[in-house]
């Protein structure tokens, strides 16, 4: 059995982190000393391993809990994993698409940029009610 640092040490997960998990229910709470502090196992060390690794590829916490939850199942559905991954997947290249977007207008504001000016087409540009033609969206998510 492990202390809450040697389990944060060996699953790579924050304590405070582990404590947020543990009152959100994430993860079940471990078992106590008898002078009251938590002792984590081999097993539950390595769920803090699995959620830090989920997180890592950006799952949200809904998602993860689906994936334990899966975990726990002989009959478990590789296609519903699949599908929570693939949806995933769709909302990283969403994301990616928006960054291209927001770089090449901030590309196209700066290039417009001159030093030693007194009027900065960028500043003026976004003072506008639009951005103009630099092809970003003006809603935000």
């Amino acid at each position: 059995m492990f202390t809450i640092g040697k389990a944060s040490e060996q699953s790579g997960v924050n304590i405070e982190t582990i404590r947020y998990y543990e009152r959100e229910g994430i993860v079940p709470k471990p078992g106590r000393s008898t002078a009251g502090r938590r002792l984590y196992s081999h097993d539950e060390i390595a769920t803090l391993r699995f959620v830090r690794r989920c997180r890592d590829l950006g799952f949200p916490i809904p998602i993860i809990q689906t994936f334990l939850s899966l975990t726990e199942q002989d009959d478990r559905s590789c296609g519903e994993v699949k599908l929570l991954a693939e949806n995933h997947l769709d909302e990283i290249n969403t994301k990616i698409e928006n960054l291209t977007k927001l770089r090449e207008a901030l590309l196209s504001l700066s290039s417009n940029c001159d030093d030693g000016t007194a009027t900065c087409p960028m500043l003026e540009s976004l003072m506008k009610d639009g951005f103009g033609n630099v092809g970003i969206e003006q809603n935000r998510h």
